[in-house]
């Protein structure tokens, strides 16, 4: 089971990765939010994660 968490305090709401995994991710009150950890593979959860600009989402397994 994976574990997709967002630093709240550090999500600057640039919808970039709402845009790019719309299934795992959605903006609610111009911050970032987790919909579904599992409705992509871990490795483009990883990806958007790594692009970041803040660093906002941890990626566990």
């Amino acid at each position: 089971m994976v574990k997709v968490t967002i630093d709240e305090d550090g999500c600057i709401g640039c919808d970039a990765c709402a845009d790019e995994l719309p299934e795992v991710f959605e903006m609610v009150d111009d911050k970032a939010k987790v919909k579904d950890p599992n409705a992509a593979p871990i490795e483009k959860i990883k990806e958007v994660a790594e692009a970041c600009p803040t660093e906002a989402i941890t990626v566990e397994e």
